[in-house]
């Protein structure tokens, strides 16, 4: 560990040290159809010209924002939602669009697919904020152009890039609530000529809102680039992350005494484990080639390396009082290649060509704990797969005329597990007056079973199902956009329907084993409505507004007389019951003001709203297997984040921010507990982190 902090002081010396350049003053931009966005056709596009619902922010909406992560930044825009098991320090923060599971979104940091296989989650909580130029959304299905996982959308984080004729250099630290430091730095140029590079290096270290939710974060990235204009260029990112992080679990039930076994301190009343403990190393390596030899001929190249490291040290307290536990170590390697081809055939027809190869290597290694944390010896255990996928698609673009325009395309994809997949899509955009665009995408999408779901050993708890299904469906999304008074006024409004086959969802089985189980069916309508007013006054305000209406059909388990011990018989037929879709909120609100000053002071607030969610546990009578179904409802809240940011001497930002300003309480997620003291097990809530305050000051030059 040692070792990992003098690299990271070490990077963050290099930054500093060419300390060249003017500030730039950043200005409030504008929501245009005029915007330009790649991710949506792997091409650059106008907004106007995209078929689906789309969310673009730059540095200057990350800036003139309260969030403390990217997971809080995306979690503000329309139709996005942000989850995590209870906000603490080393939390995952997963990214659902539109009522989805976070693993039906594709993320990716330079065009690379970031996600975990084996979780098929991507944690967008380790990506620092201060490494992002630009974030592009695409809402609903991209399975034709980024394969399995692109269900409810795809976010693409692009890093920061050297500017021509500018020094970017920014150093910055902060403290607040809980014990959080903050410590951040980069740097870029163009060195001679073409050549230039960008490196930022961060390190984040929080107490936590709770007992044993600490977390020690360090991140640092490059960026060379070799720009020889429209002719050829090349680019070159890295970076490396690595975590080490305490996980609480639930919070126990008010009242709840410590509990203290082996001369260890278990849990208390504020977390239901205090032994606990997580860390991941991530490293991504990525290189991009593109070539605009004619003009009707572009043409790039990416290959792209990845390693993820995850350990977990888990302790428990089991049936005769002892103190056993286990410890683990998931590792993914993913190598990948993309070539694309886009040609403009004739005057209004274009064409996209492409072709995909991923490699995926997992292993889980493992080995059991005695009562006193030891390695138990002969009880280590090795589980490994090997997976590829190769994709080939093409879409084509055709636009007879200014008012309308018509997409179509169609990917190919083999999974060395699940065979072969054809994913179609198609699109139209009708634009009958200059600033009001009609857009419709159907498309359907894939999501193959994780290494992870497949493939986890029993260790008695939980376990993989190598039988799954991979999931299947299609995703609809209409939308209007609209600029009004010369673009002060942008407004959005889309109604989208999704629909799953073999929804993959992890539940406690008959027997009260934690498995993934295909679901029957799985599918939403829902309604979107957005808009941006400014920059106006000084000022400017969103607002947006979101209803999902979506239902899963899983397994209804019903009380049967088993015998003692309970035994599932063989042929047994489990009834199906269609509920609402598990954690997933009705109603979602959000509100975001901005307001300047001509001294130099910018306030922002915002406010969210979630509706209430449904969830639902497997419970028994007297013992396993299950003998019915549990709904509990984790209550709606409201949040609310204020941010003061004033400007000093050019160069200088000294901000404060307050987040869940009023301290409301809510729950993200639940899970039982079980008290030692009384032997009684109850359902709990993975907490919300309470109000926190941060200082920062940053220059800028």
């Amino acid at each position: 560990m040692k070792g990992r902090i003098i690299v990271f002081f070490v990077a963050l010396i290099m930054v500093a040290l060419p300390g060249l350049g003017n500030a730039q003053n950043k200005q409030e931009d504008t929501v245009t159809l005029k915007e330009v966005v790649v991710t949506a056709t792997k091409t650059e596009e106008k907004r106007s010209d995209v078929p689906n619902s789309i969310v673009i922010m730059d540095e200057v909406d990350i800036q003139e924002s309260s969030a403390q992560s990217l997971g809080e930044l995306l979690a503000n825009e329309l139709g996005i939602d942000w989850r995590t098991q209870g906000n603490y320090g080393g939390a995952a923060e997963a990214i659902d669009i539109r009522g989805m599971s976070g693993n039906a979104t594709k993320v990716l940091v330079n065009g690379v697919d970031i996600k975990s296989p084996s979780l098929g989650l991507a944690d967008v909580g380790r990506i620092p904020l201060n490494n992002i130029q630009r974030i592009e959304v695409v809402k609903g299905s991209d399975s034709v152009l980024y394969g399995s996982g692109a269900m409810g959308g795809t976010v693409n984080i692009i890093t920061k890039a050297p500017k021509r004729d500018k020094i970017d250099l920014e150093v910055a630290g902060g403290y607040g609530s809980q014990g959080t430091s903050y410590l951040s730095a980069e740097q870029g140029m163009f060195l001679k000529d073409d050549f230039g590079y960008y490196l930022t290096a961060t390190r984040r270290e929080t107490d936590g809102f709770r007992d044993n939710g600490d977390l020690d974060h360090n991140d640092v990235s490059l960026k060379l680039v070799l720009d020889k204009g429209r002719l050829w260029g090349i680019s070159l990112y890295g970076d490396y992350i690595d975590r080490e992080f305490g996980r609480p679990g639930v919070k126990p039930p008010e009242g709840t005494q410590d509990y203290v076994n082996s001369g260890l301190k278990v849990y208390n009343s504020d977390s239901a484990s205090l032994l606990d403990r997580g860390s991941d190393e991530d490293a991504h390596l990525v290189f991009q080639f593109r070539s605009m030899p004619l003009e009707w001929l572009d043409f790039k190249l990416r290959g792209d390396y990845t390693t993820m490291e995850n350990y977990n040290y888990t302790r428990y307290v089991d049936f005769f009082g002892n103190l056993p536990g286990s410890k683990s170590w998931t590792t993914n390697e993913v190598k990948g290649v993309e070539g694309t081809v886009d040609m403009e055939l004739f005057k209004g027809t274009s064409m996209l060509l492409g072709a995909d190869y991923k490699d995926y290597e997992w292993e889980n290694k493992g080995v059991n704990l005695d009562t006193t944390g030891a390695e138990v010896s002969g009880t280590e255990s090795v589980a490994v797969a090997d997976l590829h996928t190769n994709g080939i698609f093409a879409e084509a673009q055709y636009r007879p005329c200014d008012y309308f325009k018509a997409t179509a395309g169609v990917r190919h994809e083999d999974h060395s597990t699940f065979g072969n997949e054809v994913l179609p899509r198609f699109g139209a955009i009708v634009t009958p007056w200059g600033n009001t665009v009609f857009k419709v995408s159907h498309g359907k999408h894939f999501r193959a079973p994780t290494p992870n779901d497949l493939f986890w050993p029993d260790d008695g708890f939980t376990r993989g199902n190598p039988n799954l299904k991979p999931e299947t469906g299609w995703h609809t999304d209409c939308t209007i956009e609209q600029g009004l008074v010369h673009d002060t006024i942008f407004i959005t409004a889309s109604y989208f329907h999704w629909d799953v086959d073999n929804k993959i969802q992890w539940e406690p089985d008959s027997n009260g084993v934690f498995t993934p189980q295909n679901l029957r069916s799985y599918e939403a309508d829902g309604a979107e409505l957005g808009m941006r007013v400014g920059p106006v006054y000084n000022m400017t305000i969103s607002l947006s507004y979101t209803y999902t209406d979506a239902e899963e059909e899983s397994r209804a388990y019903t009380k049967q007389d088993y015998g003692f011990p309970p035994l599932i018989p063989p042929d047994f037929q489990y009834s199906w019951v269609k509920r609402r879709a598990i954690y997933t909120p009705e109603h979602q609100f959000k509100g975001h003001l901005t307001y300047w000053t001509g001294f130099g002071l910018t306030s922002i607030a915002t406010v969210r709203y979630v509706s209430d969610r449904i969830s639902y546990r497997t419970e028994t009578d007297v013992a396993y297997p299950a003998t019915k179904t549990v709904t509990y409802t984790l209550d709606s809240y409201w949040t609310v984040d204020v941010k003061l940011e004033q400007r000093l001497y050019n160069h200088w930002l000294l901000s404060l921010q307050g987040n869940n300003l009023f301290d409301k309480e809510y729950d993200t997620y639940l899970d039982s507990f079980q008290d030692q003291g009384t032997g009684k097990t109850t359902v709990e809530g993975f907490p919300g982190a309470g109000r926190s305050v941060f200082l920062r000051v940053t220059y800028e030059y």
